[in-house]
């Protein structure tokens, strides 16, 4: 064999095989393309912040305009504390003292808010001036104070609802607007141990609202019906084989939802016909509520959220989760950035820090199983 053709024979199928394999890197794609049908959506992960307010037992966010703002009582630091949120960012702008153990805090008025106080058993009055918290007055209610909320009052009057840390004495004080020094008390007898009580609009077997209230140690939910005589005693509304924490109203008033510390389960009460349905829980229990429509509620428990979707007969259809800094024993549904969009407020009694966890918190939330 002559060398040329010996070379032809030798480097052809070289060539022809380096053709091939440029041919086939031109024609590759670029990167590894799955199959449509393995395709999903990630989750979006909600914006948040953390606010450095330690063992926060209870508050209350108040908004206007642009900026909301967050009155807080610091169990542990014996301090009220004045944040205020605008976007997605927040600030501190005054702390004080109070006696040993505050351990709730609500707005009476754009600038006025009261702390209820342990050890002073008092509601303690501040005026904000200027972004600082100024004392105005000390109302002793003559028990240790767990809760301090607004109640309903006649034009040019100021009424709060106090409820006790342990026992079953509550107390409703009254003051001309602007005069805390005149306040006067009146006690009654509710159940034992009732602690978060909320209004609602609406009461099975009553025309119109009132107070409503988990009884902790008295395992039963009661009411208060507006107007009713504090000589009269609050009506049984259910009561519970396991330690009812918290409740509140769904947005329409349909329902009534229950927390439940231990066992496994939470509830709903039917406030049209005083109904009782079961909800399945999580295993550790709930100790909070928020719900965000009739059949979408939010549960706070240990360090986490639970939201979930019900049937009309209180099914569960869909579980979702988001993780807080905490024991979340404190939930408030507002629009804390402005952008239309329910966010919640956090606060956690237990750890360092209480959160704003921005909405749409759904949407936001990872599935569970």
């Amino acid at each position: 064999m002559k060398l040329a053709q010996w070379v032809n024979s030798r480097l052809l199928p070289l060539v022809v095989f380096a053709s091939l394999a440029a041919g086939c890197q031109t024609q590759a794609p670029q990167g590894p393309v799955a199959p449509a049908a393995a395709v999903t959506a990630p989750v979006a992960m909600p914006a948040r912040i953390a606010i450095d307010s330690p063992l926060a037992w209870g508050g209350q966010v108040r908004c206007n305009g642009a900026s909301c703002r967050l009155a807080v009582a610091e169990h542990e630091k014996s301090t009220l504390a004045l944040y205020e949120f605008r976007g997605h960012s927040s600030r501190l702008l005054d702390r004080q003292p109070l006696a040993y153990h505050p351990d709730s805090a609500v707005w009476l008025t754009d600038t006025l808010l009261a702390a209820a106080v342990e050890v002073s058993t008092s509601i303690d009055i501040f005026r904000v001036e200027q972004d600082r918290l100024v004392p105005v007055h000390q109302v002793n209610v003559g028990f240790s104070a767990r809760d301090v909320v607004v109640a309903p009052s006649q034009a040019g009057r100021q009424r709060v609802l106090v409820t006790p840390y342990s026992g079953s004495e509550v107390a409703w004080v009254e003051w001309p607007e602007g005069n805390p020094a005149a306040a006067k008390v009146q006690t009654q007898r509710w159940c034992k141990t009732p602690w978060h009580p909320v209004h609602v609009d609406h009461l099975p077997g009553v025309s119109g609202g009132g107070f409503t209230v988990a009884c902790l140690d008295g395992r039963r939910v009661v009411a208060m019906p507006d107007g009713q005589a504090l000589t009269e005693p609050p009506r049984v509304l259910a009561t519970f084989p396991a330690v009812p924490r918290q409740v509140r109203p769904s947005p329409s008033g349909h329902w009534l939802y229950v927390a439940l510390e231990t066992g496994g389960r939470n509830a709903r009460i039917n406030m049209a016909n005083g109904e009782l349905q079961w909800l399945a829980g999580t295993p550790n229990g709930s100790v909070s509520i928020a719900p965000l429509a009739d059949d979408l509620v939010i549960w706070g428990e240990d360090s986490q959220l639970t939201l979930q979707r019900l049937d009309a007969q209180g099914a569960v259809l869909e579980t979702r989760g988001l993780r807080t800094s905490g024991f979340s024993t404190g939930l408030q549904l507002v629009d804390a950035d402005g952008d239309g969009q329910l966010d919640v407020v956090v606060l956690n009694s237990s750890g360092a820090r209480s959160d704003v966890i921005y909405g749409p918190l759904w949407e936001h939330a990872t599935p569970r199983p």
